[in-house]
């Protein structure tokens, strides 16, 4: 019966280590592979992300575009062809649009536009409708609530 203590790696799948640095005859001894003098012969020799030997990296050599705007509403849209899914005269809010994952994620708002048709009687509550998405709902005999 074989424990965990007589676990070994597959013969010839592990190579041991080259020790440098230990004397003449390791072959690898005195600069231990580093070469002779220089930078990269010191120890805590490294170079910043970016760096060009000197020259003006890429990144500060493309020009800066664009910002981004703090004040910016996320603003959750919905079909009104996405509102069929609703049973005849339910009243359709954010809790039910969430509920049937039409509206996702953090939103500032929600908006209903026109595409598509609506066959059913609807409350629509949302912060934003557009024209034709206003003139389906109340086509459809429905009402459009705007939230504040």
């Amino acid at each position: 019966m074989s424990g965990i203590n007589t676990l070994r790696p597959d013969p010839g799948s592990t190579h041991k280590t080259k020790r440098i640095g230990r004397g003449p005859g390791s072959g690898r001894g005195k600069t231990a592979g580093r070469g002779s003098k220089g930078m990269w012969s010191r120890s805590g020799s490294s170079q910043k992300r970016g760096f060009e030997g000197g020259q003006m990296p890429l990144h500060r050599r493309l020009p800066k575009r664009g910002f981004t705007n703090i004040f910016k509403k996320e603003i959750a849209v919905v079909n009104v062809s996405d509102l069929e899914r609703f049973d005849n005269g339910v009243t359709v809010d954010e809790g039910a649009l969430r509920k049937v994952g039409l509206v996702k994620g953090h939103a500032d708002g929600i908006k209903i536009l026109g595409n598509g048709k609506l066959t059913k009687k609807l409350t629509v509550h949302a912060h934003k409708f557009s024209g034709t998405a206003r003139k389906h709902i109340e086509a459809a005999g429905g009402t459009c609530q705007e939230i504040q």
